[in-house]
């Protein structure tokens, strides 16, 4: 089942591409590439990079890390403006 914005997106080309352009250029700011690699670099002290077993490094309010499951890390703070 898809989520109404893939929906609205898959029916407006012209939305989709104006979506992606702002997506990428918000993925090359300096301050989301240092947030990516960090948690990379966490995933990898942790052991838990690549090898398939859904989790994630996730930031909490205070600052740290703490290890959970990818959908609960990625759903969290979806749809909220």
């Amino acid at each position: 089942m898809a989520r109404k914005s893939t929906e609205y997106y898959n029916d407006n080309p012209e939305a989709k591409a104006k979506k992606q352009r702002y997506q990428a250029k918000y993925n090359k700011k300096p301050s989301e590439r240092k947030r990516r690699s960090m948690l990379i670099k966490e995933n990898r002290k942790r052991g838990t990079y690549g090898n398939g077993d859904g989790k994630d490094v996730s930031h909490t309010k205070d600052g740290g890390t703490v290890l959970e499951g990818q959908t609960s890390n990625r759903a969290r703070n979806r749809g909220k403006k």
